[in-house]
C-alpha cells in the first residue's frame, strides 16, 4: 500500500508542478498581450490624429469591420466580442477638441 501510496503522490506532485509552469506560461502570454494592447492603441491613436488633422472622423466603421471579421475567423464566435473590446480599448476617448464627425462609413480614409 505504500508503494501506491508513493505512485500517488508523485503523480500529484508532477500534475501540480505542470499546472504551475503552464500558469507561468499563460502569465507571460498575458504580459505580452497587454504589450501588444498598448501598443496597439498607441497606433491606433497615432492614426486617428492624422486623420482628424487632416479633416477626416476620427474611425472609420469599415475598417472596424474588417478587423470584426479578422477576430471572428481567427477565433470563431468568440472572436467578435474580444474585437469589441480591443477596438474600444484602442479608440481611446473623445478628443475634447475633436471635430464634430466621429466616425465615417468611407473606406478612403481607412
Amino acid at each position: 500500500m505504500d508503494n501506491d501510496t508513493n505512485v500517488k503522490d508523485r503523480i500529484k506532485d508532477r500534475t501540480k508542478d505542470r499546472i504551475e509552469g503552464d500558469r507561468r506560461a499563460i502569465d507571460g502570454l498575458d504580459a505580452r498581450i497587454i504589450e501588444l494592447l498598448t501598443q496597439r492603441a498607441r497606433i491606433s491613436d497615432r492614426i486617428q490624429r492624422s486623420r482628424i488633422s487632416s479633416g477626416g472622423p476620427r474611425t472609420v466603421l469599415a475598417r472596424e469591420a474588417k478587423v470584426l471579421s479578422r477576430y471572428q475567423d481567427g477565433l470563431g464566435p468568440t472572436g467578435t466580442p474580444i474585437a469589441m473590446s480591443v477596438l474600444k480599448l484602442c479608440r481611446g476617448a473623445v478628443p475634447a477638441d475633436g471635430p464634430a464627425r466621429d466616425t465615417d462609413t468611407d473606406t478612403a480614409h481607412a
